[in-house]
């Protein structure tokens, strides 16, 4: 059951027409990501749904099954490889985790 309040997270499609200020904002964000949590699972917690909505089902997965969209406690998981070839430059200048 939704938790009152919370957005849920869901699967936006992306087009090849997207603005270069979304592509880079979406960037950023993996590279937050990468930064804080790594390959491990992280809580959602007040992580911005909007952007994590972008990534999710590509870059960013469920980590645990069954997952809630709108759970603030449910864990995600940053697909490496894959944010890798989508957003290699949120990796420049990295040696990994």
């Amino acid at each position: 059951m939704p938790t009152p309040g919370v957005t849920p997270i869901i699967r936006r499609e992306r087009f090849a027409d997207r603005r270069p200020a979304d592509r880079r904002a979406d960037a950023a964000f993996v590279r937050a990501l990468w930064q804080h949590f790594g390959a491990e699972p992280f809580e959602r917690g007040n992580l911005d749904a909007g952007r994590l909505s972008w990534l999710f089902g590509r870059e960013v997965k469920p980590a645990d099954d069954p997952f809630d969209p709108a759970d603030y406690g449910a864990r995600l998981v940053l697909d490496v490889d894959a944010a890798r070839a989508t957003f290699p430059e949120a990796f420049d200048g990295e040696a990994g985790w």
